[in-house]
């Protein structure tokens, strides 16, 4: 008897991770990915003699029991990663502050804060905790709530700690230290938060901010050749168990049938115009939600149409990716920093920026004497399309005033930035809908604001899941990968192996 098939829309580490888990199950895998190589929005690519990081640039979770050593361990596998202390730096106008695993310069210029983080690290320790033993966070069904409820009394009494946070931000906490009314200190976490929750102390929740504010304690690593070396790695995993990922592949509709997906149509190009039908028995798909309820067109759940229509679009981002010359730098310069423009207001649109440095150590990331960077900024991903569709000149001169807007904040840092590089290439939102196929170009998931509207798997179709960074706890690779343990344990749920009698053995990647 034939083992169930499950298609993966979209090889992203969210999607890789729950394919690879599911093909060593047992399961029939194909990932369908319109890019030619693998990663989405944690993706290498090259271009003129770099290699560049299409987005996420800073990598964590691979600390004892964090969620890639989870599944490493699981699929037998071993991340190409090398730990790099400090995590980042971050440029306030009247300060610098290195964000080390330690966490010693920030205690020595902000002492008033060592309860604040005594505090954070104690509910961070124990929601790490919670994590790696599987906390499908929002439960969608029976076996999730009971799964919650063993977690939590295993990790009893330490877990009616966290009940004040469940319900209160991370202002809360600066009130309760009296640390609002230390500006530096704020926006020194305002920062931190907008790239690891995609929101700021005011509205973040205090339990996941604690627990997002915990990456440089566990550790951030570079992984070699660059950020798509996880992707790849997972590839290998995957084929190695029997499954495969399918490139140049355009999802255009998924079909259903019966209240239940039963197949897919897919392009082989993006100017083909022949569709072809791809039976399956189960559907992942590491899209967002807009981007779903587009693939199922008429036949959407009437509670994923009134979602996209009642949700706000999330964060896009204005990204530089350039080739400097590495004698612009001074020596030992840290790998990545955080440049922020004011001490209050906005945080995006070039307020604040993140830039990332290849490694000197990896010689494959650009041509000798040259660092590849990669600088991004958050931004509303509307206006963009708003001037596209309406002015393409004036959607160009956006563009090039977003570049000299970021180069102007590094000059402040690095004097000579600009012309020193050799390559700019500019992207914006549009650029990303272009190349990871998102809607809108949207990245980076929903602000989490409250774990009481955090979004789940569940899309309304009994056969169907999302992954990736929409579904909780969302941001980041560490984040997309617990979801993805989450929804290869709901497909082994929902499409039990006991009636197939399968055995799968690993198989060497074929080099």
């Amino acid at each position: 008897m034939t083992a169930p098939y499950v298609v993966v829309i979209g090889a992203g580490v969210g999607g890789l991770t729950a394919a690879a888990l599911l093909a060593q199950a047992g399961y029939r895998v194909t990932v369908l990915e319109s890019q030619t190589y693998p990663g989405g929005s944690a993706s290498t690519f090259v271009h003129k003699g770099y290699r560049f990081e299409s987005g996420a640039t800073v990598a964590g979770g691979f600390q004892a029991d964090g969620p890639h050593d989870i599944v490493g361990r699981q699929l037998g596998l071993t991340w190409p990663v090398h730990q790099h202390d400090p995590a980042w730096v971050v440029h306030l106008p009247n300060c610098s502050v290195e964000l080390r695993q330690d966490n010693g310069d920030v205690l020595a210029q902000f002492p008033a804060s060592a309860p604040f983080w005594a505090e954070q690290q104690r509910i961070a320790d124990v929601a790490w905790r919670m994590a790696a033993q599987g906390l499908p966070w929002p439960p969608q069904d029976v076996a999730e709530a009971a799964q919650i409820v063993r977690v939590g009394l295993s990790n009893m009494p330490h877990v009616l700690g966290l009940i004040p946070s469940l319900f209160g931000t991370m202002r809360g906490w600066l009130r309760r230290y009296g640390l609002d009314r230390d500006p530096a200190f704020t926006r020194l976490l305002d920062v931190s938060l907008l790239i690891s929750a995609q929101t700021t102390t005011p509205f973040v929740n205090a339990l996941y901010g604690a627990t997002a504010l915990d990456l440089t304690r566990q550790g951030v690593y570079h992984v070699a050749g660059g950020i798509g070396g996880l992707a790849e790695t997972l590839v290998a995993s995957l084929e190695a168990y029997g499954g495969e990922v399918q490139y140049r592949q355009f999802v255009t509709r998924i079909a259903v049938e019966g209240g239940r997906a039963s197949g897919v149509y897919v392009k082989a190009g993006r100017r083909t115009e022949k569709e072809t039908f791809i039976p399956v028995d189960f559907v992942i798909a590491n899209v967002t939600p807009w981007s779903l309820d587009d693939l199922l067109g008429e036949e959407a759940p009437d509670s994923l149409k009134r979602e996209v229509k009642q949700r706000s679009a999330t964060y896009g981002a204005f990204v530089l990716h350039v080739g400097v010359k590495a004698d612009v730098l001074p020596p030992d310069t840290p790998d990545h920093h955080q440049i922020v423009r004011q001490m209050d207001g906005a945080v995006g649109e070039g307020e604040t920026l993140f830039m990332s440095f290849s490694p000197t150590w990896d010689t494959t990331r650009a041509p000798a004497g040259y660092r590849a960077v990669t600088i991004s900024t958050h931004t509303d991903v509307q206006p963009w399309w708003d001037v596209l569709n309406t002015d393409e000149t004036g959607y160009h001169a956006r563009k090039q005033a977003y570049t000299a807007r970021l180069f102007d904040t590094i000059e402040r840092v690095f004097p000579g930035f600009r012309a020193a590089s050799d390559l700019i290439l500019p992207g914006s939102p549009v650029t990303y809908a272009f190349y990871t196929q998102r809607a809108s170009g949207m990245v980076g998931g929903f602000p989490q604001t409250s774990l009481f509207r955090a979004r789940g798997p569940h899309v309304g179709l009994p056969n169907v899941r999302l992954v990736g960074d929409s579904i909780f706890p969302g941001q980041s690779t560490a984040g997309v990968t617990l979801g993805a343990r989450r929804v290869a344990h709901g497909v082994m749920r929902a499409l039990p192996l006991r009636q197939f009698a399968i055995v799968n053995v690993k198989r060497e990647p074929t080099p």
